[in-house]
């Protein structure tokens, strides 16, 4: 748990709020520390403890996580897309995506329209029992069985 004051969290949160808000404008570290009412070496300081991330790498996740939606549910070109959510270089739009997510922003449209493609021809039934927990029986079924004895049981309890 972070050791800061209620305040100080609060202006933390407003700072990080308007992140969130509008990720794809610039916010250097002095602009984050006058919408949190401190200084640039105690925001970033604070804003790592509280949130686990320096503000700067905090902003990019943001911008790569709505990029990843925008390659997802449109069929914008991947340039306005880097553009859009704040990158003024493919370059390195592409370098932090992939150290971010793992892939590049190509494979994810990829990935996706092979998942639509599949959705298709899959029932519906079976492509949401896919995505459910890795459950092998229903919690129901484990309570009644429980609760039933077994043999095993039985013979645990009368054997000395």
């Amino acid at each position: 748990m972070p050791s800061q004051s209620p305040e100080l969290l609060r202006r933390l949160l407003r700072a990080k709020d308007r992140m969130d808000g509008a990720s794809h404008e610039e916010w250097p570290v002095s602009r984050l520390a006058e919408v949190s009412c401190v200084s640039a070496t105690h925001f970033a300081r604070s804003f790592k403890e509280a949130f686990g991330l320096p503000p700067h790498r905090y902003l990019l996740t943001r911008r790569i996580e709505r990029a990843v939606t925008l390659l997802r549910e449109t069929d914008l070109p991947i340039t306005d897309i880097a553009y859009s959510t704040g990158w003024n270089s493919i370059g390195t739009f592409g370098r932090t995506f992939r150290d971010i997510t793992g892939k590049n922003p190509g494979d994810i449209r990829e990935q996706v329209r092979a998942e639509a493609e599949l959705a298709g021809r899959v029932p519906a039934c079976v492509l949401s029992a896919a995505h459910r927990p890795d459950l092998t029986m229903a919690v129901s079924e484990k309570r009644r069985q429980e609760s039933v004895p077994t043999m095993e049981s039985h013979l645990k309890e009368t054997t000395p």
